[in-house]
């Protein structure tokens, strides 16, 4: 995905999303993109609400539509009563997550391209799958490969956000290694989001 069009994502939604990757999307130009853009403001209906909630998950994480679905239906197996606390801890326990958060990537989608290319280990065993949950306790390291990619090293030296609560670095002043010490919750996901418009919007589609 093109800066361009992280920075449209973004001004349409009216949020920065720290999983693209792309700061300062609403520095300049804090309305939607379009010609009319600056002049026109649409007042949401409660769907349009609802949906905007939706695509913040979809685009912060770098989801399909299918994808959070499932999410969405494993949340509710785990937790029926709170689904959307489930949901908010499976989504920040995904592996390509953890390596954004541990600041081994400047994006989403750039922590991803480091799992599938085998350059994460996870309690010493290099994993491909960056939807895979990474369980409390366990441990998300770079490969000795990793430590010496340029990229790598730069989004440890700026990080795109801080080190969340959940997270701790495994042997410090090491930032090479990382280790989940809880379960993640709503007040983890890093950007503005209204949790029981999403779970309205699930909830009148049966999902």
């Amino acid at each position: 995905m093109s800066g361009v069009k992280k920075f449209r994502i973004q001004r349409a939604l009216g949020i920065e999303l720290p999983g693209l990757g792309k700061p300062g999307a609403l520095d300049n130009r804090n309305y939607p993109p379009g010609q009319h853009g600056k002049d026109h403001k649409r007042k949401l209906t409660q769907f349009g609400e609802q949906l905007r909630e939706k695509q913040k998950l979809l685009f912060h994480y770098a989801l399909r539509e299918e994808q959070l679905r499932r999410f969405v239906r494993l949340a509710k197996s785990r937790q029926a009563s709170n689904w959307i606390e489930a949901l908010a801890g499976l989504l920040e326990l995904r592996l390509d997550n953890i390596v954004f958060r541990l600041g081994f990537a400047r994006s989403i989608a750039s922590a991803r391209q480091l799992v599938s290319h085998g350059h994460i280990l996870v309690d010493g065993r290099r994993q491909t799958i960056g939807s895979m949950l990474v369980r409390v306790g366990s441990c998300v390291h770079l490969s000795p490969e990793a430590k010496k990619m340029v990229a790598v090293q730069q989004a440890q030296q700026n990080p795109r956000l801080g080190l969340p609560s959940y997270l701790q670095f495994s042997d410090p002043p090491s930032v090479d290694a990382g280790k989940v010490i809880v379960t993640p919750d709503l007040g983890h996901i890093p950007f503005e989001f209204n949790a029981p418009q999403v779970a309205e919007y699930y909830a009148k589609r049966g999902v």
